[in-house]
């Protein structure tokens, strides 16, 4: 979205806040480091520097990221993607995991690092 359009937005709509591709977050007990991925509710996102506990954390919600990957699975560009918080990477298992978006790239299936476009739920 480009800056010209952006201002047309804020004239036209005066409730307008932001485009909501960055989000402050609270960070939880044990805080944020900077490139952590932030489970928020539904919110999946990355974040974009360190925050301590209950302090604000600027999280990315868009893009595409290079991520920690469950090995023992291949990924074909297009596959969904789900966060598994206990074992800290994403996987394409749905079950007791957050829905995080879709491979960007394959990924073979020794590979410990992928590459998601982060999609929101909703």
């Amino acid at each position: 979205m480009g800056v010209a359009h952006l201002k047309i937005i804020e004239k036209m709509a005066q409730n307008y806040i932001q485009p909501g591709n960055v989000l402050e977050v609270i960070a939880p007990s044990g805080g944020y480091t900077s490139q952590s991925v932030v489970i928020a509710g539904l919110l999946v996102g990355i974040a974009l520097g360190d925050a301590a506990e209950g302090e604000a954390c600027e999280v990315a919600l868009e893009g595409v990221w290079d991520v920690a990957k469950t090995a023992g699975t291949a990924w074909a560009q297009g596959d969904k993607l789900y966060f598994d918080a206990t074992a800290k990477s994403f996987t394409k298992t749905s079950t007791d995991n957050t829905v995080s978006g879709y491979a960007a790239a394959a990924a073979l299936s020794a590979a410990t690092t992928g590459r998601i476009l982060l999609k929101q739920n909703g």
